[in-house]
């Protein structure tokens, strides 16, 4: 995810055929067995039970596509229209054995999740031949039942209105408006949905899916946000998990408040720790500085440069906060470093530029966040844990967070207050024990900059029945199938074999990447 920025260009499925596919037809040809929800909750009727997934052909690649209905408060059946789930399968390839369901899901919160299994079938035939592998649209996302809230242009104001980092009272009082103005939007078009797109409302879908698979467990895969939905599914339905592999690990032991503000530490050491050295040894390629504090040094000309005048680049407008997001989305994975590095040329010297690299640079530009994605952070992040609704609060915290790891916390002002503005929710809380769950393996980088280490250490520690792999040596967001075979074979041997570490254990990272001119 990040949690916050991430995964925004995912493939999705039309909506369209997702509402066609939609049947309530006869029972399943597997019995479908679902739990009754916790808190004393009606079980789940027979009208959802009996439904049968009518699976076509997805849009594009092998897999097959389907649509779910589940309602819309799974704490009070009944209380308004039924919501639509696309949900999509990869059959198991294999003649062996069959391992059952591996089902996975994305992160954010606010990715499309329906395409996953394809690629999960692409780097991982011998995980393909023995599962039947699974994903869906979270509740809000994509071709399920979708929220909306400001258009792409009011999104994108979020980051073109002045400079982040401004921490004028005049700026700040922006912010804020800016902010409340958002969740009026949310409200006006999506307020009777908002109350219901929640973690704990996701997993009881989930739990629908696995009974209408005709399966009693499942086995699951989950990156960066979905680690936080994998760990709720766990705790709330703990004896349908078979398998469990949490990668990149949203801190689920405490509140999105306290994960979020950690980000920007995380962001700002992969920044200065990871890139900036890297950036320094190039220089021979980027001429950016022949040490990581000139490398800093030319960052932050540019960006006081876009500061003081913004740049058209191929009609996209180029500010300080744009070269910000830019920077915050490279430190996911060391393969972005080099496509960074060279825009960073562009920027500098546009009018030179090739046409091409200009142009493609000023697409990456042109949207920070898509304004679906947008909507549904905010719904899930904002409704599932409490947070401070005091602006005192806020614009301290934030000035000390834009003060010491400006990369990233020059904009908690920013998601903070519509959090601050959302309306109060009344989903439940949820504590993650473990309790009755088999061994989970969970994965994370010491420098992951959206998933911070310290966090994944919380989770682990509320997790007894974990194990904790580390990598370590570098910070790239997601690590199984990542290039890194150490990672792989822990994971497929956990998934094929039941191999898991006696205890917690490390991989080293993978090396960093070598620009194509010095190879």
């Amino acid at each position: 995810m990040s949690t916050l920025s991430t995964f925004r260009n995912a493939t999705r499925w039309s909506v369209a055929a997702a509402a066609g596919l939609l049947v309530a037809a006869a029972l399943p040809t597997a019995t479908a067995h679902a739990s009754a929800p916790p808190g004393g909750a009606a079980r789940v009727p027979d009208r959802y039970l009996q439904q049968r997934l009518d699976w076509r052909p997805c849009d594009s690649g092998a897999l097959e596509c389907a649509a779910m209905a589940v309602p819309r408060d799974w704490r009070h059946l009944g209380a308004g229209p039924d919501l639509t789930v696309a949900v999509s399968r990869h059959r198991a390839t294999g003649p062996g054995p069959r391992k059952g369901v591996l089902m996975m899901a994305a992160g954010g919160p606010g990715a499309s999740g329906l395409t996953r299994p394809t690629g999960l079938a692409e780097d991982a035939p011998k995980v393909a031949a023995a599962y039947d592998i699974v994903g869906f649209d979270q509740r809000g996302v994509g071709a399920s039942t979708r929220v909306v809230c400001s258009d792409q242009a009011t999104v994108d104001s979020f980051f073109t209105s002045g400079d982040l980092r401004d921490r004028t009272s005049p700026a700040i009082r922006e912010t804020f408006a800016r902010a409340r103005a958002f969740v009026r939007d949310c409200e006006r078009d999506s307020g009777d949905l908002l109350p219901y797109l929640t973690t704990d409302q996701a997993v009881h879908d989930m739990d629908l899916y696995r009974a209408l698979l005709g399966v009693d467990k499942i086995s699951y895969y989950g990156p960066s946000y979905a680690s936080f939905l994998g760990a709720y599914y766990a705790t709330e339905f703990p004896g349908r998990v078979r398998r469990m592999v949490l990668d990149s690990i949203v801190d689920f032991s405490g509140s999105w408040q306290s994960f979020l503000t950690g980000q920007p530490l995380s962001f700002q050491r992969r920044f200065e720790q990871d890139f900036l050295p890297w950036l320094a040894q190039n220089d021979a390629v980027y001429h950016q500085g022949r040490t990581p504090a000139e490398a800093k040094a030319s960052y932050e000309r540019l960006r006081q440069g876009l500061h003081d005048h913004p740049l058209e680049l191929e009609g996209t407008t180029v500010t300080a906060n744009s070269l910000d997001v830019a920077a915050t989305d490279a430190m996911y994975n060391t393969g972005r470093f080099g496509g960074f590095a060279a825009a960073l040329g562009v920027l500098e010297h546009p009018d030179t530029a090739a046409p091409a690299a200009r142009k493609a640079l000023a697409q990456r530009l042109q949207h920070a966040m898509g304004a679906d994605f947008f909507a549904d952070f905010f719904a899930v992040t904002c409704a599932d844990t409490p947070w401070n609704r005091d602006s005192g609060h806020w614009v301290r915290e934030s000035a000390e967070a834009t003060r010491a790891h400006p990369l990233a916390g020059a904009r908690e002002l920013t998601f903070a207050s519509i959090c601050a503005s959302w309306p109060r929710s009344k989903a439940p809380h949820v504590e993650v024990t473990g309790k009755g769950l088999p061994p989970v393996l969970m994965l994370n980088s010491a420098h992951d900059p959206a998933t911070h280490y310290e966090g994944a250490l919380r989770a682990h520690r509320a997790l007894p029945t974990s194990r904790l792999v580390t990598v370590t040596g570098g910070g790239d967001h997601g690590q199984y199938r990542d290039g890194n075979a150490c990672v792989d074979g822990l994971v497929e041997g956990y998934l094929l074999d039941d191999r898991i570490p006696a205890g917690d254990t490390s991989c080293p990272a993978t090396p960093l990447p070598v620009p194509a001119r010095q190879r």
